[in-house]
């Protein structure tokens, strides 16, 4: 090969591997350039400052489309309102009016407060005039309820007499026990914030339990209801299974939890009805089980419970107070056997007795073949007689007076 052309294919190939390693040179460094790049940390974007709530309001971002009612009624419980018309306009007003909210949109929710909600219970005088009217549950815990408190208050009335537990054996208010009905809904849904407001109306809480007559437990636990001597099953009053046996001690446990808590939550006093054995039906056939024991009565039994719930309510700084028939005030042995309710026992372990002195109700007595037409008589004659039974007791009478007709002659209106 001669000398120029060697030296041309030399050349030639020193372009070449210039030209490589040229190429070499530029990707590495678009490779470390790109490394670079990547590792270099993003710019972090400004924080949005999270908005400041007023005190007692929430933020509640719902799952699905919403309404301010429908918030209203969910919060209701957590809520310082007593109503959901009034917090429903609330939430409206924090809001900017708005009535309905669009799934994962906040809503805000004004009234919150911190829960459990704590009230005490205050110290009434137990020989105060009391000026009560009586609310069932249903009422007591709805808007129709909370306006006539408020009515009641301006009318000058101090006293509101509502139903915690009823003879049907329904609760009003949430608790937890195997004996207590199953529900999701309770009429009065927090109660200490229900007797908070009836303190704020200067109002004298009394929480009503019906004890031994309790319908739902002898229907759906038959083995604490009275027994029937005849049939080995529940006994049946006048064909109706509505009666718990009074002796057993899983049903008084259960009624004295209830007024303990009851007690807990801001109620002044704890008002005990059907507190006695069943007056009607066949009594023969009735077996309890206090019967076991021969020296036992009915009134014994009564009696021990009452001493017990006495004792364990007396200290949580409320008074106990016992709705009783008007007719024991004439002390007859047939209604103290069957009823169980010595005066002069019962009065040892309550504050108060109140006696329902309902004038149609006293059949046959004292010659009077229409005792609803002598309310005069029934009335004044019962209260003498409840005084003469309980002197020396310290118990103080505040009866119930009869307000509905049931007299073979109308009642007047004006008569009570």
């Amino acid at each position: 090969m001669s000398s120029k052309k060697f030296r041309n294919v030399f050349l030639a190939v020193a372009v070449l591997l210039l030209l490589g390693f040229a190429s070499f040179l530029f990707s590495r460094n678009s490779q470390l350039v790109s490394q670079t790049r990547s590792s270099t940390p993003p710019v972090a974007a400004a924080a949005v400052p999270a908005r400041e709530l007023p005190p007692g309001t929430i933020a509640y971002t719902p799952k699905a489309n919403t309404t301010a009612l429908a918030i209203a009624r969910k919060f209701l419980s957590e809520s310082t309102y007593m109503t959901v018309s009034e917090f429903e306009s609330a939430i409206r007003q924090a809001n900017d009016g708005k009535a309905s909210f669009k799934k994962n949109e906040a809503a805000l929710v004004p009234g919150i407060e911190p829960q459990p909600v704590v009230e005490k219970s205050r110290p009434f005088p137990k020989e105060e005039e009391i000026r009560a009217i009586y609310l069932t549950g249903a009422t007591a815990g709805s808007v129709r309820g909370l306006e006539l408190i408020r009515r009641w208050h301006k009318a000058g009335g101090n006293a509101v007499v509502f139903d915690i537990k009823d003879s049907d054996g329904s609760i009003n208010v949430p608790f937890e026990h195997p004996l207590a009905p199953k529900k999701k809904n309770y009429s009065i849904n927090n109660l200490p914030k229900f007797a908070r407001f009836l303190h704020s109306e200067n109002m004298h809480a009394i929480a009503r339990i019906a004890l031994f007559r309790d319908e739902n437990i002898a229907r759906n636990h038959s083995a604490l209801a009275v027994q029937s001597r005849s049939t080995h099953q529940a006994w049946k009053e006048n064909g109706k299974l509505v009666w718990t046996d009074p002796s057993r001690k899983e049903v008084q446990d259960y009624d004295l939890e209830l007024a303990r808590k009851v007690a807990q939550s801001g109620a002044d006093e704890i008002q005990f009805d059907y507190v006695r054995f069943p007056a009607e039906g066949n009594q023969k056939d009735a077996q309890f089980v206090f019967q076991s024991n021969p020296k036992l009565h009915r009134d014994d039994v009564i009696a021990g419970f009452l001493e017990r719930a006495h004792n364990e309510l007396h200290p949580m700084g409320v008074l106990v107070s016992l709705d009783v028939f008007g007719i024991m005030a004439w002390q007859r042995s047939v209604d103290l056997s069957h009823t169980g309710q010595d005066i002069v026992k019962m009065a040892k372990y309550c504050d108060v007795l109140s006696p329902m002195i309902y004038p149609s109700h006293f059949f046959g007595m004292d010659g009077y073949t229409a005792p609803g037409d002598a309310p005069e008589h029934f009335i004044s004659t019962s209260m003498e007689r409840f005084e003469k039974i309980t002197a020396g007791s310290g118990v103080v009478l505040r009866p119930w007076l009869q307000a509905f007709p049931g007299a073979p002659k109308p009642i007047h209106p004006n008569t009570f």
